[in-house]
């Protein structure tokens, strides 16, 4: 057995999760989690200008020391830091990068947006049947957009997309305050849909069904469950009840708010910019639901980069 560290440097998030590894890599899930520490960073708001500002690389930095304390303390094998769009997408990037790597004393792999996708759907694909549909992974700055292969085709031959806009670069960009009024909604709204349009989508975008990853998607159904009533985790976000979501944020914002707060304390100011993200997707894309995947990009990682690499 292998211990195995990986951490994930996201635009909202910065996550540490440690696992136990077989060394047979047959069946369905050969690790488990033995730790799993999460700083809530907002890195994607110390952007300016495009520039990942030194605040931010400091905050990074000072974040991704204390995960590798840990994972010491813990007596991994091997830590692995991998980052996403926040550090990819800014004017920056290398110099940031290489600026953190020489603070911690410890490499990062920036991933590229292709590399990010096509490790998401490795992730959703453990220990879980998918059909064909369209898998989203809503970070902080980024939203990649992965079609399923085909039942017999390959992963490698799945089509990709990210778009430069996620649940907390919508917040910085559009919201003044915590939770967005209607035309703050709406202007991220059209912010994306201009996104799609740039991107040029082909029609195998289009699909019914979704399957979602990531920490906005899981912070919509934790609060589906909160604010109506729902099971205490349902394995999927349908349309009805996203508008029913909608139309509390509407009728009543105190409400919502106090709801946010118990189903997602760390994520209420981006709670409903990723809320308009799925909604725009699904009315863009003709989705009508989203199953919500147990793992993504980190475990992805771990197969593909740690165990199989």
């Amino acid at each position: 057995m292998a211990r195995l560290g990986v951490i994930d440097l996201g635009s909202n998030s910065v996550r540490l999760v440690i696992y136990e590894a077989k060394k047979d890599l047959r069946g369905p899930k050969p690790f488990r989690t033995l730790a799993d520490e999460k700083k809530m960073a907002g890195l994607a708001a110390y952007v300016e200008a495009g520039r990942f500002t030194d605040a931010g690389i400091a905050r990074a930095a000072d974040i991704l020391d204390g995960h590798l304390g840990i994972a010491r303390n813990l007596d991994c094998d091997r830590v692995d830091i991998f980052a996403t769009a926040v550090l990819r997408n800014c004017s920056n990037s290398e110099a940031a990068v290489s600026t953190i790597e020489e603070a911690i004393g410890h490499a990062i792999v920036l991933l590229s947006a292709e590399e990010e996708a096509a490790l998401g759907l490795a992730g959703a694909r453990i220990g879980q049947d998918m059909g064909p549909g369209t898998l989203i992974d809503i970070g902080g700055g980024s939203t990649e957009l992965t079609v399923l292969a085909e039942r017999g085709h390959a992963d490698k031959d799945a089509r990709s997309a990210s778009l430069p806009l996620g649940s907390v670069s919508s917040y910085a960009q559009f919201v003044r305050l915590v939770l967005p009024d209607a035309q703050e909604c709406a202007a991220i709204s059209e912010h994306l849909r201009s996104l799609l349009a740039d991107a040029g989508l082909s029609p195998a975008f289009r699909h019914r069904h979704f399957y979602g990853i990531g920490g906005s998607v899981r912070a919509i159904v934790k609060m589906q469950a909160q604010a109506l009533a729902m099971p205490a985790k349902p394995a999927r976000i349908e349309r009805s009840a996203l508008d029913a979501l909608f139309g509390l944020l509407e009728s009543d914002a105190s409400a919502f708010a106090h709801a946010a707060v118990k189903a997602a304390p760390d994520r209420v100011h981006t709670l409903v910019p990723g809320m308009v993200i799925v909604r725009t997707l699904m009315a863009a894309l003709g989705g009508e639901d989203v199953t919500v995947c147990k793992y993504g990009i980190r475990e992805g990682y771990l197969m593909e980069r740690m165990l199989r690499g």
